[in-house]
């Protein structure tokens, strides 16, 4: 079956840095266009970033625009997300998506890892 399984959460203070990463299996990674949402106490989910196939496309929120940059690997089956100068408003459940062929900026992705915490303090 399809897993996704984020990693590299953790607590940072505020300006600082970390990298997420999504290790994907059980599907035909080059084939799908992989995303990363945020879910903060309280609030809905939102959209991220996401990033086509073969890498040439790249969509980024604008709360996040400069700060937070999309690759990945598909030798590896592994997307990422650097995160740069973090502030508290980036204090969420960070999650991977997996969207065969077209990326999108919406929730309209088939398969979700279960998230990893990342907490920014002032």
């Amino acid at each position: 079956q399809v897993q996704l399984v984020e990693s590299g959460g953790g607590a940072v203070q505020a300006g600082g840095s970390l990298r997420l990463s999504c290790a994907a299996s059980g599907l035909t990674f080059s084939r799908y266009a992989m995303g990363w949402f945020r879910q903060a106490p309280g609030k809905e989910r939102e959209f991220v970033a996401t990033i086509s196939r073969l890498s040439i496309t790249t969509y980024y929120a604008d709360s996040v625009k400069g700060r937070f940059t999309i690759s990945r690997d598909n030798a590896k089956n592994t997307v990422y997300l650097q995160m740069n100068s973090l502030n508290p408003e980036d204090t969420a459940v960070y999650y991977c998506a997996a969207r065969l062929l077209v990326v999108t900026t919406t929730n309209e992705y088939t398969y979700w890892g279960q998230g990893t915490q990342v907490t920014v303090s002032s």
